[in-house]
């Protein structure tokens, strides 16, 4: 790699750093060609992507902002995790290492703070974007069925008195 490549690399790594939601920090030795190709599937399917990174160029790209403890995770042959949704990388990044003991989940970077494995493994429990919006959606909607059931109620309670008189005047 020659100065003008390993620079336009820098640019895109802190490209990735500043505007991805989360980057999740592993350890892919041993991973065999098919095993990336089905984890680099699988982030797609969640809008997020895998780069295998040397390590000089993302502490270079990072350029201190995270620190010594944000540098200390790009040590051996490490791969990102990133996507613009801070849980999607993590979950899927989380749920391979479990799968498969070859693939370790080192760290992580969030913005300027640098997450250790149970920072990642917090992150990965919660719920996806997708997920929170849908929740809200459905707390809104509730209080707007509640409200016109009680406001039915009342006319169908008058309805049926009504419908009671009349049956006792004609009987």
């Amino acid at each position: 790699m020659d100065r003008a490549q390993k620079q336009e690399a820098i640019e895109a790594l802190k490209g990735v750093f500043d505007t991805s939601g989360a980057v999740v920090v592993t350890h892919y030795m041993g991973l065999t060609v098919a095993e990336m190709t089905d984890l680099r599937g699988k982030l797609r399917e969640q809008g997020a992507q895998l780069k295998v990174v040397k390590n000089t160029l993302a502490q270079k790209a990072l350029e201190g902002a995270a620190g010594e403890a944000g540098d200390a995770l790009f040590k051996g042959p490490v791969a990102i995790a990133f996507g613009p949704d801070p849980v999607s990388a993590a979950k899927v990044a989380t749920q391979y290492a479990k799968d498969n003991d070859k693939f370790t989940v080192i760290g992580g970077l969030m913005g300027q703070q640098v997450l250790d494995q149970k920072g990642v493994s917090a992150l990965a429990t919660l719920p996806s974007l997708d997920q929170l919006r849908a929740k809200i959606i459905g707390l809104i909607q509730a209080p707007a069925t509640k409200i016109a059931g009680v406001l039915q109620a009342p006319a169908g309670q008058l309805a049926r008195v009504m419908g009671a008189y009349a049956a006792k005047d004609a009987a």
